[in-house]
């Protein structure tokens, strides 16, 4: 079955929205074991939509089309799909009485423009809209099925969940699924990735890899395609198990997780708690740790020492120490640690100083110079490292980089 996605608005083609209802349809249609074989999107013009309705009906079986449907001028797919399909537009009865209903239950007196919605092409068929005032349709068009919902993400996802995705089922017949697992890796390049994990794709029928870059992470994504549930989840175990092994400490959180959830649920079991000193992050790996639910348990204190008399007062680096070196340095970055384990009484403490641009660079420090230094009961180390981008992207992956310092120490206890 070849199934397009077509999603309508002057909007999404002009960049002012981004279009996350085809992602989600074709995430959701993968799980039912539909793969996707094209996306297209046009904008709010009757003539193009129709002329794309059409174009994709002589190449797939079904066609989801999201946007279009409100009560505004704009409003044209229902135009568009009656004229290719070569249908009145006609006044939807069932249509009408929900939309009389949906305004009932919200206690508010019915525009008379949002009666418009309800005008739609000649015996289509009605996919009710629990949530919203655009009910959404489906018809035929040369054996092609063509489906039509709201363009409002929260409406969209209930209809497609409640209705599309079981109509879709239904014209196939049989039953596939896809499932999907994901591990995050960090700290080696998409080429490393595939080069260690080349073979996996070739390994069992119905298995794929695919990778997606959301920097600094990579996202490995496995999938397996069968009619058999438990078997499919057994093969994602055993495979998850072997890209684990392959990719060793750089998978650093699996699915349902990410790096920040992974180290908020060791902090939890070890017990520990964490203080953190930080200079070019600004505040960033605090404003990770916080982001967790319960991090109160765990984290005591954050001290953002963006200027050296801040380092030296609150944590008492040496301003001998500062006058020579500088702020950016391993010496430092340990001062630092130390200072925040001391003020804070916690067990670890982890501290970031560096050069995030794009001024502050020197032929010996040059912009995306970077010390972490981590302190515990034993003792405390500290790692320089030379990142390149622009001042987010170095502020960014310092502060997952320092994320995945606190990770790998909770995992040696």
């Amino acid at each position: 079955m070849k199934t397009a996605i077509l999603s309508i608005g002057d909007e999404l083609l002009l960049g002012e929205v981004v279009d996350t209802n085809s992602a989600r349809i074709a995430a959701r249609l993968a799980d039912a074991g539909i793969a996707t074989a094209r996306k297209l999107t046009v904008g709010d013009d009757e003539g193009a939509i129709a002329g794309a309705l059409e174009s994709l009906a002589r190449e797939h079986d079904v066609i989801i089309a999201t946007g279009g449907l409100g009560p505004t001028d704009d409003d044209v797919t229902a135009r568009a799909a009656a004229r290719a399909t070569g249908r009145r537009l006609v006044l939807n009865e069932e249509a009408m009485a929900r939309l009389r209903e949906f305004f009932v239950r919200l206690g508010r007196e019915m525009h008379p423009a949002n009666g418009r919605q309800c005008l739609l092409p000649a015996k289509a068929e009605l996919i009710p809209n629990p949530t919203g005032t655009a009910s959404g349709f489906h018809l035929l068009l040369d054996g092609c099925l063509l489906i039509f919902l709201p363009g409002v993400p929260a409406e969209m996802a209930v209809m497609l969940e409640e209705t599309v995705v079981p109509l879709v089922l239904a014209r196939r017949g049989g039953y596939q699924c896809t499932r999907t697992s994901t591990l995050t890796v960090f700290g080696l390049s998409e080429a490393e990735i595939g080069s260690r994990l080349s073979d996996l794709d070739r390994s069992r029928p119905g298995f794929a890899v695919a990778y997606c870059v959301e920097y600094p992470v990579v996202q490995v994504k496995l999938r397996a395609t069968g009619a058999d549930e438990g078997a499919l989840a057994a093969l994602l175990e055993d495979m998850a198990a072997l890209v684990r092994e392959r990719l060793g400490g750089h998978v650093v959180a699996g699915d349902g997780e990410t790096i920040d959830t992974t180290v908020a649920r060791l902090f939890r079991e070890t017990g520990m708690t964490l203080s953190l000193a930080e200079s070019c992050t600004g505040g960033l790996v605090a404003a990770r740790i916080t982001a967790i639910s319960g991090s109160s348990a765990y984290f005591l204190l954050g001290a953002v020492t963006y200027a050296n008399d801040a380092k030296a007062r609150l944590l008492g680096v040496s301003d001998g120490l500062l006058a020579e070196k500088g702020a950016v340095n391993a010496e430092v970055a340990k001062a630092m640690a130390r200072g925040a384990r001391r003020l804070a009484g916690s067990d670890l403490a982890l501290a970031v100083t560096g050069i995030a641009g794009p001024d502050g660079g020197s032929p010996d420090k040059p912009v995306g110079t970077v010390f972490i230094a981590l302190a515990d009961r034993a003792g405390c180390t500290a790692k320089g490292y030379h990142f390149s981008g622009d001042r987010d992207r170095i502020r960014t992956i310092t502060a997952v980089t320092a994320m995945d310092w606190l990770r790998r120490r909770l995992l040696a206890g």
